[in-house]
């Protein structure tokens, strides 16, 4: 059972303990926490250059500045898009574990982040809504590897950490960028203090669950999930390259174009700089290979 392995760790429910207590420290108000100014200008960055998908090639060199500033605008909605499609999948996956057998003693952190996970998918829907005027469409999820309870709480609790790193990595970087507008700063600044506490549990949850599932599981699905896990990386990176997005910002060919981007020398570069840190973390516990 998931409970024997974690009621057996005193340093998980120490970490437990401590990130219940941050939780309600930190509490906010997300609906009275930001300024939602009627318009943002459209010809300023709305997300940090190096993070949009032309970076690093001949079309960021081509594209003219406003091209640039607008594509930028259509990016950011399609990643907040991502956010709220992303946190409504794992909130599923969370509220059908809690209280249940297996899952007591995480349970009180979960009530937290079930909390503020609907706090954060309700402040990025309403920045799309507002400035786009739309949340674009996720693409299809991968499919998952295994069919015992024990693999699938392991790639569900994967696949939310590999997601909460994958934002957190954009939230960083746009909390601290002051070319882009307050309102963006601060929306990006308080997910990446949420989020800091959610992926230090995903982390410890994830390696215990995996050292559990060792214990039982054949070499073919210990493999298994290895390459399932890449193949989710993969995917979810790829997800921030939308042909709907290129579409909106008045660029010819989206399709073509983003065949192009994801064959070019500064996508793998990208996806190595995001993934950087989850990868190490998933290459050390054994889980991908």
């Amino acid at each position: 059972m998931v409970s024997d392995v974690i009621d057996r760790n005193d340093r998980f429910r120490g970490i437990l303990d401590r990130l219940a207590t941050k939780a309600i420290d930190d509490y906010y108000n997300p609906y009275r926490m930001f300024e939602w100014p009627d318009k943002l200008a459209e010809d300023a960055w709305w997300m940090s250059p190096e993070l949009t998908t032309t970076y690093g090639t001949e079309w960021a060199e081509t594209l003219t500045p406003q091209q640039l500033h607008t594509l930028s605008k259509h990016e950011s909605i399609n990643f907040y898009s991502l956010n709220v499609h992303g946190i409504r999948e794992l909130l599923i996956e969370v509220v059908g574990r809690i209280h249940t057998a297996g899952f007591e003693t995480p349970s009180e952190f979960f009530h937290h982040f079930i909390g503020e996970e609907n706090e954060h998918m309700w402040f990025f829907a309403e920045f799309c809504l507002r400035y786009g005027g739309k949340i674009y469409r996720q693409p299809a999820i991968a499919e998952s590897a295994g069919s015992s309870a024990k693999i699938q709480s392991l790639l569900v609790f994967a696949r939310i950490l590999i997601f909460e790193e994958l934002v957190d990595h954009f939230n960083s970087q746009m909390a601290e960028d002051e070319r882009l507008h307050e309102t963006i700063r601060g929306i990006n600044r308080i997910h990446h203090q949420d989020e800091s506490r959610h992926i230090a549990f995903g982390r410890e949850l994830v390696d215990l669950l995996h050292q559990d599932l060792k214990q039982t599981a054949t070499e073919q699905e210990l493999a298994d999930i290895s390459t399932y896990l890449r193949r989710y990386l993969k995917h979810s990176f790829d997800s921030l390259y939308n042909p709907q997005v290129y579409r909106d910002a008045g660029l010819e060919r989206p399709h073509e174009l983003r065949r192009a981007l994801l064959e070019s020398p500064a996508r793998a570069k990208a996806e190595l700089r995001t993934f950087r840190k989850t990868t190490k973390f998933l290459e050390k516990t054994g889980l991908i290979r």
